[in-house]
């Protein structure tokens, strides 16, 4: 995927997530170990998001690797002691298609 078909998934995203109630703390966080799209708050969480696009859902979450998830772990621990924060968090996948949005909360292997 282009680099600018992933930035208009991640605003479309953005859009999404706000009007469902979070607060965006931070977009494309970086550590060493890979880049997470999306730092968002809801209720008292920390929400780590991996923007996903593509034609229909399977294709798209399929995207959401074991490895790729491992890095994200990684980082929103780099995030989590470099901001020392000390409340829940979750990894969270969100899946962008031409007809809808959907996210996936919670994310686990």
């Amino acid at each position: 995927m282009s680099r600018a078909k992933g930035n208009k998934a991640e605003d479309t995203a953005v859009q999404y997530l706000l009007e469902h109630g979070y607060s965006i703390i931070e977009r494309n966080f970086y550590s060493h170990f890979g880049e997470v799209d999306i730092i968002a708050k809801k209720d008292a969480v920390v929400h780590f998001i991996e923007v996903k696009s593509g034609e229909d859902y399977e294709l798209a979450i399929q995207n959401i690797t074991p490895t790729k998830l491992a890095r994200i772990i990684k980082t929103a621990h780099v995030y989590m002691k470099k901001n020392a924060l000390d409340i829940d968090f979750m990894l969270d996948g969100l899946i962008v298609t031409p007809n809808n949005i959907e996210i996936v909360e919670n994310i686990t292997f």
